[in-house]
């Protein structure tokens, strides 16, 4: 590798705040104390994808403003188009990994961070070790549940509405002593909802990792009110299933899922069940978007610092992770084997359970 290096940067999947903060401490490392040359990649994979290449070489005069600020991404992001099975207009699929290969190559890149969640750390370590290609990786998700990390940039900041949710629908349950339902982000892992949950002073708490009954749910509701509560407040992952089992949601032509529905299915139940005026606010996108938590734009500075000095000594095929106060790096291989879900033995669910908060189990 050449004393001036030239390293790359995309964020993959879908958006969350904190990204930008990442591409900025990136920025001023690689440019501002190293004097390496910084091309910020457009709209994930997509761009090495096109030809000509769909890229800018990145100044600090971009970063001299409200960039640390903003929600988003600036460079775009995609989470559609696995390159390994690409969809193509006629309806069949296409292994266009190559193309990404001879992209970066293109390019002509030392180094390429890769900002994403799990299933964009499966893509490029696979790219990776197709192509022989020097990557390190930043995790990001509203989810927080990538492995051998305590905390992803976006997390924070989709509790942080989440919560603030909570504090606004509280009132309006109270005044017309309603339940109210707020169905929240997180794929398959209850982070938000336990999180958001307990912030926000949650009356019952439902993931995915804890089976419930809804005569457990209606039976907490019952318990309120004869102690005076006159109106009852419940968070729902977006994963959780019926009680018989079902998943609902929207299922793409690429066979994943898109949940959503619970928090109506409940709605349905509970007022059939009790009779109770109850309401639902899907949160959805709200959880992605603003401006981003100071613990996200921490984390993106810490994060995005550690990526670069992670390529100066040539430590690819790791991660940057936050484990006990502090940044370190891990193997991706290693993150890949160990999903992170709600523990329902951990101590934010055993806090919960001391609050007096229910998960219907």
């Amino acid at each position: 590798m050449s004393s001036e290096k030239r390293i790359g940067v995309l964020t993959s999947g879908g958006d969350c705040s904190g990204l930008n903060a990442v591409i900025r401490a990136i920025a001023r490392r690689a440019i501002g104390e190293y004097g390496w040359r910084l091309f910020g990649i457009h709209d994930g994979t997509m761009g090495l994808l096109r030809r000509p290449l769909d890229y800018e070489e990145l100044t600090l005069k971009v970063f001299t403003g409200n960039v640390l600020r903003m929600g988003g991404t600036i460079l775009g992001a995609s989470s559609k188009g696995d390159p390994f099975a690409f969809p193509m207009p006629d309806g069949s699929v296409k292994d266009r990994s190559d193309e990404i290969i001879e992209g970066y190559r293109e390019l002509g890149l030392d180094g390429l961070i890769v900002i994403g969640g799990d299933g964009s750390l499966r893509i490029m370590q696979a790219l990776a070790e197709r192509g022989n290609l020097n990557i390190v990786a930043v995790p990001k998700t509203i989810d927080n549940d990538i492995g051998l990390t305590e905390t992803c940039v976006g997390y924070n900041t989709a509790v942080y509405v989440a919560t603030e949710a909570l504090d606004r629908l509280q009132p309006t349950a109270a005044s017309h002593s309603r339940v109210i339902i707020l169905e929240v982000m997180g794929r398959d892992a209850g982070h938000i909802a336990l999180a958001s949950g307990i912030a926000g002073g949650a009356d019952i708490i439902l993931i995915p990792e804890i089976p419930y009954r809804l005569e457990n749910v209606t039976s907490r509701i019952s318990q309120l009110r004869e102690k005076g509560h006159t109106h009852a407040l419940i968070v729902v992952a977006e994963a959780v299933k019926t009680e018989s089992g079902e998943t609902l949601g929207v299922r793409s032509e690429s066979g994943s899922v898109r949940y959503g529905g619970i928090g109506n299915y409940l709605k349905e139940q509970i007022t059939d069940l009790t009779g109770l005026e109850t309401r639902v606010t899907v949160l959805g996108h709200l959880q992605r978007g603003g401006v981003p938590t100071p613990r996200d734009r921490l984390m993106g500075s810490a994060f995005g610092v550690h990526a670069v000095d992670m390529i100066k000594e040539g430590k690819f095929g790791h991660m940057v992770a936050w484990q006990n106060r502090r940044v370190v790096d891990v193997p991706i291989s290693d993150v890949l084997g160990h999903y992170y879900g709600v523990d329902p033995q951990g101590t934010l669910v055993k806090t919960a359970r001391g609050l007096g908060i229910s998960f219907g189990d």
